[in-house]
């Protein structure tokens, strides 16, 4: 049978109807599914429900109501209260009358002083469900302290909470409420696969405007703003205020990408949040082990200059030196040394210092690392099993000795017996440095008085005797390298000799 042109035409269009309809039904999908309950808490503590945002985040055509009608019921604002302990404030007699007076006499003149009774202080924050039996992700600053914490959900219900586990070097905190039913929830995305440029929106409860909706896009990442050891923020244009923090950051997929955290105190339209696979270690390690962990390999580390590369005569200008390797650690084990340039991190670009300390303290404890350095003209990758971060310690330095004096505008001196074991030091190496010129080169250098020098141009020194011997070997207008202790930290310098 033959079909006219018409019926031919209409069959297309009956077709392609299905076809759009499909489509509509896939993206209704999409975007209804933040409302889903997840299964009960996994046994390794993945108790969030995942979501996907392998698709763009783009602008929809339509707006984002139905999507933000959506994500609303899984957002609360968070209320904590904290007692501030009261002061007492004793009277004083006159200074010059103090020494004549006994504390009975004092009393009897001047009273027994006044005292402050404790003070409540009220903060707001926001935060989101992720998993149906009521726990909550927020911030570590908005729950830090607090002797009560309420959480207010978007039915109007309050619950109070106790926090699960909060960790302040990543600003992140896990709690818990109790509801008799089971809880919306937000699944939680993948935050590496974050474009700038993305639209993002932000609800939260900023200055107590509960379930406040603002939008805008990714505007950079790989934030540090000097909030922590591990910064790595997402930065949006998207309006976060005073409340806003804890809250969660959308893409247009329906799922979280961030925590809003911080806001640029010069300025507006800058805001910055937790990228959520930052968050998702956290949960596990909290539920799993009680706490939350972060990697550590054992290395001091400075930015590698020019200057440093051309000393060391290694063919790479970018990547962060090594300064110190701190014994028995897992960058010893691997066979890490100091003078090595590190230029990646299983596969990912290391640039400066905190590019390193971030992907070490975000890498599993116990998981290996590839380590990919440069030593001289050579180029290595080292296999390292990540240590946990609690096992570093800081340790301080003394200063002590006697003077000496050379031609480059410092004043050194033998390191102390004292301080030479206290330091773990052999005895006779390195010398001390006791002054610095304000007119010389190695202040300029960044050397300061309580230094130890350990080598110049890699030779160690044992004596300032044989220090100004290493030093004359350097020729008028050439380097001279410095490995330096400092604080227990080895690091290395490049002083230009005039």
């Amino acid at each position: 049978m033959r079909f006219s042109g018409k019926e031919g035409t209409m069959k297309k269009i009956t077709l392609g109807s299905f076809a759009i309809l499909a489509v509509a039904v896939a993206l209704l999908a999409l975007f209804c599914h933040p409302a889903r309950t997840p299964a009960a808490p996994a046994s390794d503590g993945r108790i969030w429900t995942e979501g996907s945002n392998a698709l763009p985040s783009a602008f929809p055509v339509h707006g984002f109501a139905d999507l933000v009608e959506k994500l609303k019921p899984a957002v609360v604002n968070v209320y904590t209260t904290t007692i501030i302990k009261g002061q007492r404030f004793y009277r004083r007699m006159p200074l010059p009358f103090q020494d004549f007076f006994d504390d009975d006499l004092l009393r009897r003149f001047f009273g027994e002083g006044f005292e402050i009774p404790p003070q409540k202080r009220n903060s707001l924050g926001s935060g989101f469900i992720i998993n149906a039996d009521g726990y909550i992700l927020t911030n570590n600053h908005v729950v830090a302290g607090a002797t009560e914490i309420r959480v207010k959900l978007h039915s109007g219900k309050e619950y109070v909470a106790k926090v699960v586990g909060r960790d302040d070097k990543v600003d992140l905190a896990l709690v818990k409420i109790e509801p008799k039913e089971k809880l919306p929830v937000v699944p939680l995305g993948d935050s590496d696969k974050v474009r700038v440029g993305d639209w993002v929106i932000a609800i939260g409860n900023p200055f107590g405007l509960a379930h406040t909706v603002t939008a805008g896009i990714v505007s950079a990442k790989d934030r540090v703003i000097g909030a922590g050891p591990f910064d790595d923020f997402i930065q949006t244009d998207a309006s976060i205020n005073p409340g806003n923090s804890g809250g969660p950051l959308f893409d247009t997929n329906g799922v979280v990408i961030g925590i809003n955290t911080a806001i640029h105190a010069a300025g507006q339209g800058i805001g910055f949040a937790v990228p959520v696979n930052m968050a998702k270690k956290f949960v596990q390690d909290v539920l799993t082990k009680g706490r939350s962990s972060h990697g550590w390999l054992g290395v001091g580390i400075q930015e590698l200059t020019p200057d440093l590369a051309s000393s060391l005569g290694v063919s790479v200008s970018s990547g962060v030196l090594v300064s110190q390797v701190f014994p028995s650690s897992p960058a010893e084990k691997a066979g890490i040394k100091r003078g090595d340039v590190i230029v990646a991190y299983n596969d990912k670009p290391v640039e400066q210092p905190s590019d390193l300390t971030r992907l070490v303290g975000t890498t599993p404890v116990g998981s290996k690392a590839k380590i990919k350095i440069v030593r001289g003209k050579e180029e290595v990758v080292l296999e390292a099993t990540i240590g946990d971060r609690a096992e570093a310690k800081e340790l301080a330095m003394e200063e002590g000795g006697e003077e000496t004096e050379d031609f480059l505008g410092i004043k050194v001196a033998p390191v102390p017996e004292r301080e030479a074991n206290r330091l773990g030091l052999e005895k006779g190496r390195g010398v001390l440095v006791q002054e610095v010129s304000p007119d010389g080169q190695a202040v300029e250098a960044g050397i300061r008085v309580g230094d130890i020098i350990l080598e110049v141009n890699r030779v160690p020194v044992s004596s300032p005797e044989q220090f100004v011997a290493e030093l004359a070997k350097v020729r008028s207008g050439d380097s001279a390298l410095f490995l330096l202790l400092r604080q227990r930290n080895y690091f290395y310098v490049v002083v230009r000799k005039p």
